[in-house]
């Protein structure tokens, strides 16, 4: 914000300078409503595995294609939203469609996914049976807590066979969406953090890609079942605020992206744990 009133009176300055001349600079609120996208992109996003694949494409492929790309790190899931809403950033790379869906809703701001470019997957992990299948009948199962999780974590063991789902449970289910549990699982629900964790104590846990990771499991090879990046709701995007899609800038951002080296560089560094969605 400090940045943003800075720019703007800057801006203010110049323009009672320059009255009456046309300015590069004041496109972006001119009566024709023309926008400027010239200077560098700004795009903010988680640190990981959001901004290493951004610093990667900054630091490897954005000059070639004639991209300036500057990547600002957030720790939360908030402010990459609102900065890119009030145009303190140009774009965001951090999050799911059900988040955003959940966040335009509650705080009506106006952001869209541009591309699609990973999965960071939930997987069903155990230090107690080697496949899904040698679940035991009433086998205990940890389960993130928060809605959106949870809900993935019981689509996964859905997918897979484990449980039925009744027919509309959508992006917030919860365990009593189960319509049919032939092994008749019991799940704990804890914090998505907490997950990896609790299996010690659980036959089985659900576990977020960046969690597995962080407790060192390796989704690709631990991982009894493992969720598909193909059509899933909960690829990580490219995101702008509504009308800034055809900004070229993001345009070479989203093509580069989607490149076969970004996706070497993913499948390479994260062997498994986050996952090309193109």
């Amino acid at each position: 914000m400090r940045n943003t009133a800075k720019i703007t009176t800057a801006v203010l300055a110049a323009g009672a300078l320059t009255f009456g001349l046309t300015a590069c600079g004041s496109d972006k609120d001119s009566a024709s409503g023309s926008a400027d996208y010239s200077g560098p992109l700004v795009v903010a996003a988680s640190p990981t595995p959001h901004a290493e694949i951004l610093n990667y494409v900054k630091d490897n492929l954005a000059k070639k294609a004639g991209l300036d790309l500057q990547v600002k790190e957030f720790q939360d899931y908030i402010v990459p939203n609102t900065a890119t809403e009030d145009g303190s950033v140009d774009a965001n790379y951090f999050q799911n469609q059900p988040y955003l869906d959940d966040f335009n809703k509650k705080r009506g701001t106006h952001i869209v996914p541009v591309v699609t470019v990973h999965l960071e997957p939930l997987g069903l992990y155990s230090h107690k049976v080697k496949s899904a299948d040698a679940l035991k009948s009433g086998a205990t199962v940890a389960v993130p807590n928060d809605a959106v999780n949870e809900a993935r974590a019981l689509k996964l063991l859905a997918a897979n066979g484990l449980i039925t789902l009744k027919d509309g449970a959508g992006s917030e289910a919860t365990p009593q969406d189960i319509a049919k549990n032939p092994k008749n699982l019991q799940f704990k629900e804890v914090e998505a953090a907490q997950t990896a964790r609790s299996l010690d104590d659980v036959d089985a846990a659900v576990i977020n890609g960046n969690y597995a990771i962080s407790a060192g499991i390796k989704p690709a090879k631990d991982a009894l079942v493992l969720e598909s990046a193909k059509n899933s709701p909960y690829g990580n995007f490219l995101a702008v605020k509504k009308g800034n899609e055809k900004d070229p800038r993001v345009k070479k951002l989203a093509k580069l992206l989607t490149s076969p080296e970004v996706k070497k560089f993913i499948e390479d560094k994260y062997q498994g744990s986050v996952i090309p969605s193109f």
